[in-house]
Formats: C-alpha cells, structure tokens, sequence
C-alpha cells in the first residue's frame, strides 16, 4: 500500500510540475546590459597581493545597453581561484520585474561566459548564459549579455 501511495504521489507531483511550466510555454529571450562597476571591493584573503582565495565584492548600478537608463543593480561575489588570471563568480541581477542569477568564471583580460542558474518573477526557471565583456581596459564598465529560455 505504501509503494502505491508513493507513486501516486510522484504521479501527481509530476503532473502539477508539468502542467505548472509546459514545454510549448518555454521561450528565448535576448537581453544586453551595462554595469557600472563602481563598488567593487576586493578583500585579501590569502597571501599579501594578489592571491587565490581572494575575495572580490560588489553591488553595482546596471543600465540599459546604450549606458543611458538605469535598470536596476546586481549583487555578488567571486572568489580569485587563478592568480592574475581568473575568478569563480556568483551575482544576482535584479531589475524592476524579477531577478536573474548567474554562476561562473570572470577572465582578467578576457570575455567569459557564465551560467544563468535561475530567475524570479518574470525570468521564473530562467536556464542560459552571459556572456560578459569588459568595456573598457579599466574594469569600470561591463556589457552582460544575456541569452536564456524560461
């Protein structure tokens, strides 16, 4: 009776979680912003200087693409895992109609892509990429362009 019960109930679960989100509901969406990274903080961690285990925060203002319109912030953090080279991130986009988050590397001197992880609000089940890019050679400014089903 047990055993039964537990499949009707898995039954049912997957029947609400299908219904909830069907596949024909699913869309992609494209998406270009600009941060302005103005509160970033690094914390030394590690070794005096620049070492893995470093800490680099932030809570920075986004804009749309022409750098014009402010949108929103995001809010997050990386860790330094490559000396000179690279760092492992995790931030959250926040803007007027629901959040996207994202995980993954940031490149000193190079683009990266990161993973969208998730959403709220009208990004809910959001599943894709950013790409990021630096704008200019001082790290003040960053094109985050996202590209995600949800």
């Amino acid at each position: 009776m047990k055993k039964f019960l537990g499949l009707l109930l898995s039954s049912a679960t997957a029947g609400l979680l299908m219904a909830a989100h069907p596949a024909h509901a699913f869309q992609t969406e494209s998406a270009t912003y600009v941060e302005r990274a103005t509160t970033d903080a690094v914390t030394d961690l590690g070794d005096k200087g620049d070492s893995v285990g470093d800490l680099l925060t932030f809570a920075n203002e986004i804009y749309d693409e022409h750098n014009k319109k402010l949108l929103g912030h995001d809010n997050g953090w990386c860790i330094r895992t490559v000396v000179g080279k690279a760092w492992e991130c995790f931030w959250t986009l926040t803007l007027a109609d629901g959040q996207l988050s994202v995980a993954g590397p940031y490149f000193d001197a190079a683009d990266s892509v990161l993973s969208v992880t998730g959403g709220t609000g009208r990004y809910y089940g959001a599943r894709g990429e950013m790409k990021l890019h630096a704008r200019n050679a001082q790290g003040t400014e960053y094109d985050f362009a996202y590209k995600f089903t949800h």
